[in-house]
């Protein structure tokens, strides 16, 4: 409610007040705004959030519309999961890297896969020539996922993997290796990205053309709603928007729209919205503003609530969006790379005060080189601190009801709208895709940025400003060359002692799905425990659905 008597304070304070302080000492510049170009007044007021209605857009914690958390009583009752992301040279020396992580209080395991991998080859494929193991540990088959797990029983650990074109095939494996170890299926906790969008706009990590690759994830979804239900079958990624350029609106406002699209299309395959939606999740990322990143998150909450009201949901864990975050590797600098600790420190703290449910900091060095023991310790570190030190989680959304968080959240929130708008103008994301709007649109504010950057409009510290004629020197993890050949090495060996008339006959029965409309996670389960290789798989598919090829504009 509008208050004419801070409106007249207000005109008064800044006619006696204000405008006499900058004749005396005029601002560092004439205009400020956030990341997202967010005009920044030099103070807020109630008038400033005068429309907000405290039941509609606030709220209370763990009831919708989620503003201020999805859980009652957050972090007073547990700390977010830290979630350290590792993967490297080979699933023996990622597996000692879980196990150190454990040992030093991390409390959930994410899994970085290498790029061949993430593509759907094997090893020894000509194409995975000098990529085995380099920025994450290679999986060909069960026998490498049983390596990576070996004394880590998977019923007493919550696991994250970031993969989506052959999300069904790692997560298959990690559902066979759980019945190996006697583990029940409905007890396993965990995420497997499973996001293909973000791909096509973002990442490039894409196998087959858009509508097999959408049959996929959905496959993936119906079968995880039936056999894994406190699995969550997709993290719907906008951390990777946001690292190609994004600002924190199109961040948000993008990975919504791939959110709502996945809703739709599962929806299409007859399943009723609430038997999956509660276990969607997202992953964002998390920059340098502080303030504008609190806002974000807040704004996500309250904007997914809406959108999934709109589909009918009953269920209110279906309106709430549970997410995982990461620090911002785009923000790491190779100049000072120690520097990156407080960078890393800060986002994490932006993190936490905007209510995410896991964390991964990331290490000081990751602009040089894969992160070594000690970065990822003191990035582990981070977050411990943060949690036990420094009072941020002893109530539930502290800067709520902050005059400028709450005009930062709707400011957000109008922005997203903006572009969802935009997006079902052009017939929804996946015609926004296809005729290149979204990418456009990221690309022109990472360029936008850049030119800020080299025009110093924004100090990148060590970078732009504060430099130095040398720079720290840190210990840099290489990885042993000789590991790609002991990797192939390990492939050959598997290929020679399995029985090949299974594998064979798994490979044929899973193009015989893929030609037609059943889920293909049986047949790719059922090839996974005869040790079929994720090219293997991945190739049987090719031969039905063919490969997606980007499209490049002359």
């Amino acid at each position: 409610m509008k208050d004419d008597r801070i409106s007249e304070r207000q005109k008064d304070w800044e006619e006696r007040t204000y405008k006499k302080a900058l004749e005396k000492m005029p601002e560092r510049k004439a205009h400020f705004e956030t990341f997202s170009s967010i005009p920044v007044n030099p103070l807020y007021t109630p008038e400033d959030i005068a429309a907000l209605d405290y039941i509609e857009d606030l709220g209370f914690p763990g009831e919708p519309p989620f503003t201020r958390g999805v859980q009652p009583s957050m972090y007073r009752a547990r700390f977010w999961t830290m979630r350290q992301y590792a993967g490297f040279a080979s699933a023996r020396e990622t597996n000692l890297r879980f196990k150190y992580l454990l040992e030093q209080g991390q409390t959930g395991l994410s899994v970085a896969f290498d790029l061949p991998t993430q593509m759907g080859y094997d090893s020894d494929d000509i194409l995975a020539k000098g990529e085995v193991g380099r920025v994450g540990v290679p999986i060909d088959s069960l026998e490498d996922m049983e390596i990576l797990f070996a004394g880590i029983p998977l019923e007493k650990v919550s696991t994250s993997m970031t993969i989506n074109a052959p999300a069904c095939v790692l997560l298959a494996m990690y559902i066979v290796l759980a019945e190996k170890q006697g583990a029940a299926l409905d007890r396993l906790e965990g995420t497997v990205q499973n996001d293909i969008l973000k791909e096509y706009v973002a990442r490039g990590t894409y196998i087959f053309p858009v509508e097999p690759s959408m049959r996929l994830t959905v496959d993936l979804i119906e079968y995880a709603s039936q056999h894994l239900p406190r699995w969550n079958p997709i993290s719907v990624s906008g951390y990777h928007i946001r690292e190609a350029g994004a600002t924190a609106a199109q961040e948000l406002a993008f990975t919504l729209a791939d959110g709502y699209t996945y809703v739709e299309e599962v929806m299409k395959r007859g399943l009723d919205i609430d038997s999956f939606a509660p276990r969607i999740s997202f992953f964002f990322g998390s920059h340098n503003n502080i303030l504008e990143e609190v806002a974000k998150f807040r704004a996500a909450r309250r904007l997914w609530a809406k959108l999934m009201s709109k589909f009918g949901a009953k269920n209110p864990r279906s309106l709430a969006l549970r997410f995982h975050t990461q620090t911002s590797g785009c923000t790491l600098t190779a100049q000072q790379p120690l520097n990156n600790i407080v960078r890393v420190t800060l986002q994490a703290l932006a993190a936490v005060l905007g209510g995410t449910q896991s964390l991964h900091t990331n290490s000081f060095d990751e602009a040089l080189c894969l992160p070594s023991e000690e970065a990822v310790r003191i990035a582990l570190r981070t977050q411990q601190i943060i949690a036990h030190e420094s009072g941020v989680s002893d109530t539930v959304d502290p800067l709520g009801g902050s005059y400028y968080i709450e005009y930062l959240t709707d400011s957000l929130e109008e922005k997203a709208k903006e572009y969802l708008i935009k997006i079902k103008q052009r017939g929804g994301v996946l015609k926004a895709i296809e005729e290149g709007f979204i990418q456009r649109e990221i690309q022109n504010s990472a360029y936008n940025y850049q030119k800020k950057v080299e025009a110093k409009e924004v100090v990148v510290v060590g970078v732009n400003e504060f430099i130095m004629s040398e720079n720290e020197r840190i210990h840099r993890l290489k990885i042993n060359p000789d590991e790609e050949a002991a990797q192939r090495k390990r492939l050959s060996d598997l290929k020679q002692k399995r029985d090949s008339s299974l594998v064979e006959s798994a490979l044929e029965n899973i193009k015989k799905v893929a030609a037609g409309p059943e889920n293909l996670m049986p047949a790719i389960i059922q090839a996974v425990r005869n040790y079929a290789t994720i090219g293997e798989i991945c190739g049987a598919m090719r031969k039905i659905f063919g490969e997606y090829r980007e499209m490049v504009n002359a």
